[in-house]
């Protein structure tokens, strides 16, 4: 499969069932305004929570924001999208969050964000995407890949892969820094 990131975009993951008041919700609302302002689309899985967030902070700084969703689920994607991407199967809905971007942050959330953190990770780790950042943004990250360095084969050059900011500033820096983009 070809490494391709058409154009100056940033997937954001994390939880959706976060509501405005968390701290994720607001980073994250943060980090797509930032991005947007820098001149970034911003990609997300379209729906509630940090989705959201993201997708109404990039909207607010005039950005372009891309949901992809999935055929399958019954409930709405956010109001904040300008592109809606449909997909049939979640293989596909991963492979269009990853293959548009030219960088990635992650906030917490369930088993949806550790899988798709997984698979960015995996694909950096296996050089099948070029480097690029994968921002894991919030103190919970650095507890979970702690584990996963002691509890699975996670090496120090597989955690060198990613970077940590504890917030929408530290991951935006990250993020315009490692993707030479210049503001």
């Amino acid at each position: 499969m070809p490494d391709t990131a058409p154009e100056k975009m940033v997937t954001i993951f994390g939880g959706s069932k976060c509501t405005a008041e968390s701290a994720e919700y607001q980073q994250a609302y943060a980090l797509g305004k930032r991005l947007a302002e820098a001149g970034f689309a911003i990609c997300t899985g379209g729906y509630l929570g940090v989705m959201e967030a993201a997708s109404a902070g990039a909207r607010e700084a005039g950005g372009r924001v891309f949901g992809i969703v999935m055929n399958q689920f019954r409930s709405e994607p956010n109001r904040f999208l300008t592109d809606k991407v449909a997909t049939d199967h979640f293989y596909d809905r991963l492979q269009n969050l990853i293959t548009r971007s030219i960088g990635f942050a992650a906030f917490r959330g369930g088993m949806g964000t550790v899988t798709e953190v997984s698979l960015v990770w995996n694909k950096l780790q296996t050089n099948v995407l070029s480097p690029r950042p994968l921002v894991l943004v919030g103190e919970c990250w650095r507890n979970v890949v702690a584990n996963w360095e002691q509890e699975l084969v996670v090496s120090a050059n597989d955690v060198g892969l990613l970077d940590f900011a504890a917030n929408a500033d530290e991951a935006s820096s990250i993020i315009l820094q490692r993707s030479g983009v210049t503001v």
